[in-house]
């Protein structure tokens, strides 16, 4: 039997399926790298979510293969021999199955170099993700198999392809709000990555896995049949998947569209002092953040009671969470360039700054942004611009008269009366009026 594979995996269109799936996914992976660059975690995802095209070219890939007895027209001969159908086909499903999963594999190892020196969390759950998505790729391979055997036509493979697109993003319309039921039958849907800390339940991988290989016995079980009745019994195999991994998916009060992953928001210091924090998912990026933070706290040092330390702002808004509000600490701010890298250096000691100086969030409306805004330029050093597209002149016209009111002042009572701003706002009281009468 391992010689049979071992010709079949080289006169097959298995070395075809593994160039053509190999060639795809690296292209889409590395069009985007910004969108998994953060860590391995989201390139296991992203690479899930690009099944929308890969799962498709697998079952076109299969129904290219099926044709092979029509086209050379060896179907009666086949049949006259004395081996059982099933002991032929199983080196075909073996060689297709080895194929797409060498090429997912590929994928992977292909992006790896890109991020190996910078993430530096590796949790078991990237390998959970990434053998899900294989074990799709197997199944559409094999479907691909069984339908192409049925159907033994030139266009059976393209139209697979195109039915395979439209049926991965049809499935999450055709549910509505059932989002959990798009989750077991599309292997793509819920891998968007809405924050570096997203993960995947385990027992939404349990219920992809079971009806996966369903549909993969299925489909196997479909093309190994030798009539109608055996034809409509393969079905049962996907009918008993769906209905197990229906029942375990998480649903309704249990479901969670964008779950985070608690250990990868979990806080790693660097060494030395002032302390400085991030979160484990960012851990590689401790030395490129380490220092900015560092010269954050140093200009905050002018404050009455200053910050002492810096930990990562891990707030999501998909789940809204946020990390606790405390007096000495201050939140930074940490996003990943295309290349692994901390993004946007430039900007991150003036935004910790000014959420040091009025950190409003979470605290819903403020009375009078003016005031939060003249005392986070105060801290920056220079006098306050407009921030957004559409906003009133006015409201920055305001914020630069108190800021020049507070560099008219002595340093000391500029930095008392921002300092009770930074007290008010931590704990969310009105900052309306604190930098026009003294500290006390």
């Amino acid at each position: 039997m391992s010689r049979i594979l071992r010709i079949e995996l080289r006169r097959s269109a298995a070395l075809g399926a593994v160039l053509i799936l190999l060639l795809a996914g690296a292209v889409l992976l590395y069009a985007a790298p910004q969108r998994w660059s953060s860590g391995w975690m989201s390139l296991a995802m992203i690479q899930r979510e690009y099944l929308v095209l890969l799962w498709p070219l697998a079952l076109a890939v299969g129904a290219w293969q099926a044709r092979r007895e029509h086209r050379s027209n060896v179907g009666e001969l086949f049949a006259s021999t004395a081996r059982p159908r099933v002991q032929r086909m199983v080196p075909t499903l073996g060689a297709m199955g080895i194929a797409v999963v060498c090429a997912y594999l590929a994928v992977a190892a292909a992006a790896a170099p890109w991020i190996i020196d910078t993430a530096g969390y590796f949790p078991a759950t990237v390998f959970v993700v990434a053998a899900v998505g294989a074990l799709a790729l197997v199944a559409a391979a094999w479907l691909g198999l069984a339908v192409g055997r049925l159907v033994p036509s030139l266009v059976t493979a393209p139209a697979l392809a195109v039915a395979g697109i439209g049926l991965l993003m049809v499935i999450p319309v055709a549910v509505r709000r059932r989002e959990w039921l798009a989750l077991v039958f599309s292997p793509m849907y819920g891998m968007g990555q809405y924050t570096d800390y997203q993960t995947v339940y385990g027992r939404v991988s349990a219920a992809q896995a079971i009806w996966l290989a369903a549909l993969a016995v299925a489909a196997a079980a479909l093309l190994a049949s030798g009539s109608w009745r055996t034809r409509l019994a393969a079905l049962l195999p996907a009918i008993l998947g769906a209905g197990l991994a229906i029942m375990i998916i998480p649903r309704n009060d249990e479901f969670l569209a964008n779950p985070v992953d608690p250990v990868a928001q979990e806080q790693v210091c660097a060494e030395g002092s002032p302390r400085v924090c991030v979160s484990r998912v960012h851990s590689g990026l401790l030395p490129e953040a380490a220092p900015l933070a560092r010269q954050a706290l140093a200009l905050l040092a002018k404050l009455p009671n200053p910050p002492t330390t810096v930990h990562e702002d891990t707030t999501t808004y998909y789940p809204d969470t946020s990390p606790p509000r405390q007096a000495d600490v201050v939140l930074m701010p940490i996003t990943v360039d295309k290349n692994g890298h901390l993004a946007r250096k430039a900007e991150i000691v003036p935004t910790m700054l000014k959420a040091a100086g009025a950190n409003t969030n979470g605290c819903g409306e403020i009375p009078s942004t003016s005031v939060s805004r003249a005392a986070e330029y105060w801290l920056i050093g220079r006098e306050p611009v407009t921030e957004y597209a559409h906003e009133p002149a006015e409201d920055n016209a305001e914020a630069v008269k108190l800021w020049q009111g507070l560099q008219r002042l002595p340093e000391k009572e500029a930095a008392a009366r921002v300092a009770a701003v930074r007290r008010a706002a931590l704990a969310c009281e009105d900052v309306d009026g604190l930098l026009t009468r003294s500290a006390r």
